[in-house]
């Protein structure tokens, strides 16, 4: 399994995609509480964290990409040594991975006035052109 994106816990643990990444945030809370399954034969397993350090450190100060990266490593080699573990975050991992971090995000704000006229609100475009005529005049 991939490292879970120290981007994504980043924004997860700021706040990122209102109730959803809130869930997010919760369900990953909800997994390393879950209790450690270490192999029998997994060497090294009796020094492996559960996670949930690093993810209280790390809603300690969102913003802290070294913190997200230690509980990135974290879930890595815990779910090394626990496929129960590594079947959920798997799991959480892909359900997760739809919330919008705010990487390329577009933002409109329209206030006061009279408008008329289309608004396109779009993310990744490449290679188009909008041709929209001007409002007819009030004269």
């Amino acid at each position: 399994m991939d490292p879970v994106s120290v981007g994504l816990l980043v924004a997860l643990a700021g706040g990122a995609g209102g109730e959803v990444g809130r869930q997010a945030w919760a369900g990953l809370g909800a997994l390393v509480r879950h209790p450690l399954r270490r192999g029998e034969d997994s060497p090294g397993s009796s020094v492996v964290s559960s996670g949930e350090a690093e993810l209280v450190r790390l809603g300690q100060a969102p913003g802290d990409s070294s913190r997200a990266q230690a509980l990135s490593t974290a879930l890595a080699v815990r779910a090394a040594v626990d496929e129960d573990f590594h079947a959920r975050l798997r799991q959480w991992s892909e359900a997760a991975e739809l919330v919008r971090t705010g990487d390329g995000g577009t933002y409109n704000t329209v206030s006061g006035g009279t408008f008329s006229g289309p608004v396109i609100q779009g993310r990744d475009v490449s290679g188009n052109s909008f041709g929209v005529p001007s409002a007819p005049s009030d004269s």
